[in-house]
């Protein structure tokens, strides 16, 4: 891993390519803080050159787990953050190709830390909340489009995603997550050779 900086962010490159760590400066005082989030040119200088064309945002409660999900022929790279609360952010790479394909990446992010994570085009990407509640947000590359949605068992053995524990617990316990019918579904990685 290394790191680079440019203005009020440190860009940390971790062990998948392309897959970047973003932390922000911020500057507090009695009344609260400010902080930039996103910066064109300081971006581009820390490795993240994409054109983002569209913001999310999602408020989920503590369990909920989000993903594995991807977009098939329309790949989206994904700048998340988290507003409010805790999560666990995780991707997989699945570039043809990669020699890291099938490899999990994941951070903490919070609203404490005002961590980001950068993921590149042709990921798949999921969260756990950790904390009671997390508002989420994250910028995109491209737009959604409806029926090009492919995903990945959160679970596959295969990939061996290490999830934390939530807050306040003390070992991950599967049978306190909540996950939408569609996510329970998806099928393993190896579905995908």
């Amino acid at each position: 891993m290394s790191q680079v900086s440019s203005g009020n962010f440190t860009f940390i490159t971790t062990e998948i390519e392309g897959v970047i760590i973003v932390d922000a400066k911020s500057y507090g005082d009695r009344r609260g803080y400010f902080m930039e989030t996103y910066k064109r040119p300081d971006f581009e200088a820390g490795g993240i050159t994409c054109d983002f064309v569209q913001d999310n945002q999602s408020s989920s409660t503590r369990g909920v787990l989000r993903g594995l999900h991807f977009q098939i022929e329309h790949p989206q790279a994904k700048l998340v953050r988290v507003l409010h609360g805790t999560v666990f952010d995780v991707c997989v790479d699945l570039r043809p190709g990669s020699p890291t394909w099938g490899k999990w990446e994941g951070a903490i992010l919070s609203a404490q830390n005002r961590r980001q994570l950068f993921i590149p085009r042709g990921f798949a990407h999921g969260f756990l909340v950790l904390s009671d509640e997390a508002e989420f947000s994250y910028k995109c590359d491209d737009v959604y489009h409806p029926g090009d949605e492919g995903g990945l068992m959160w679970n596959d053995p295969a990939i061996g995603i290490e999830w934390p524990a939530l807050e306040g617990d003390e070992a991950f316990d599967p049978a306190k997550l909540v996950l939408s019918d569609k996510d329970l579904a998806h099928p393993p990685l190896e579905s995908l050779r």
